[in-house]
């Protein structure tokens, strides 16, 4: 099982950044950010494969940019131009099972972090 720790995020203004970090105790081919808001169910955020692939959801295109460091097992999410509605509970995932990369499924990854908020004020 993959450990995975989230770290960052908090609390920012609208038109803010912010950027929330992962570190995974062991390589998979994929890391992906999920989020929750309250009330709302969780919905894929990024995923970046290990061959480069990315999926953004169409709603942070162009504001966040997902990356990360295979050497050392850490995924960033950089978040930029917040909006109140990017508040959440942001979550690291993990897999190395192969999906599509058209959509990301929750099923598709098996390891979680415990989440990590994001704030944005109005």
């Amino acid at each position: 099982q993959v450990r995975l720790v989230e770290s960052g995020g908090g609390s920012v203004q609208a038109g803010g950044s912010l950027k929330v970090s992962c570190v995974a105790s062991a390589y998979t081919y994929y890391m992906a950010w999920f989020r929750q808001a309250p009330g709302k169910e969780r919905e894929g955020v990024a995923v970046l494969a290990s061959d480069g692939r990315t999926i953004y959801a169409d709603s942070v295109k162009g504001r966040f940019i997902i990356s990360r460091d295979t050497a050392k097992n850490t995924v960033d999410l950089q978040m930029n131009s917040l909006k109140p509605e990017d508040t959440a509970m942001y979550y690291c995932a993990a897999t190395s099972d192969h999906f599509s990369m058209v959509q990301m499924p929750q099923t598709a990854f098996h390891s979680w972090g415990q989440g990590i908020q994001v704030t944005v004020s109005s």
